[in-house]
């Protein structure tokens, strides 16, 4: 399978000059690229022409005939689409390899930026949608904002988060998921400010 559009970090979220498979160029995303992926955004699968070359996902001939596209297709559209607001006008990569969705969204929290409780509010509508659609609609005004704080993600979390909403089990799994890291992430912060210390290290008295 080919690499995602956004895995073009390294584990460090550092911008990779060329693919380590082919040797081709890589760098930050061109902005034409991520209007394209914008494009996207509250449009299904397969609906944007300018977006199909950004598609990894395998094709299933027999949904195809039928016009209709897979979970994992839809989940990749989506990450994509969100990828392209998230990454717009930003130097640094919007994807992190090692920042799950539930510490992003607890550093928006604490940022100061916005209203934690207005933030806690979203986070929760959000995570107690049952619909796709309704979780990417909830998802796409969190992200406008993690683009405010310049708070990047793992885009690749977020593509099987929103490939396992589709399934009543894999949403049960999912909003645990993010709970966990929601909730482990305040911990560690609690206790960072516990004894001065943020979660980097840095004295949080400073």
């Amino acid at each position: 399978m080919s690499q995602r559009y956004w895995n073009r970090v390294d584990t460090n979220g550092d911008w990779l000059t060329r693919d380590p498979r082919t040797g081709r160029p890589l760098g930050p995303p061109p902005g034409e690229d991520l209007a394209a992926l914008r494009a996207g955004l509250g449009r299904e699968a397969g609906e944007v022409p300018s977006m199909w070359r950004f598609y990894t996902c395998p094709v299933d001939d027999q949904l195809a005939q039928r016009g209709r596209v897979s979970v994992e297709q839809r989940a990749e559209h989506a990450a994509l689409a969100l990828y392209g607001l998230h990454q717009q006008s930003k130097r640094s990569s919007m994807h992190h390899p090692k920042k799950p969705l539930g510490m992003a969204l607890h550093r928006l929290h604490s940022s100061g930026r916005f209203s934690a409780q207005a933030v806690d509010a979203r986070v929760n509508a959000a995570a107690t949608t049952t619909n796709p659609a309704a979780l990417l609609m909830r998802l796409r005004g969190l992200i406008e904002q993690l683009r405010v704080i310049g708070e990047p993600l793992d885009y690749d979390g977020l593509m099987r988060l929103v490939q396992d909403w589709h399934y009543e089990d894999g949403r049960r799994g999912a909003r645990r998921r993010w709970a966990m890291e929601y909730q482990v992430w305040a911990q560690r912060n609690d206790d960072a400010a516990a004894d001065g210390t943020a979660s980097d290290g840095s004295n949080l008295l400073s």
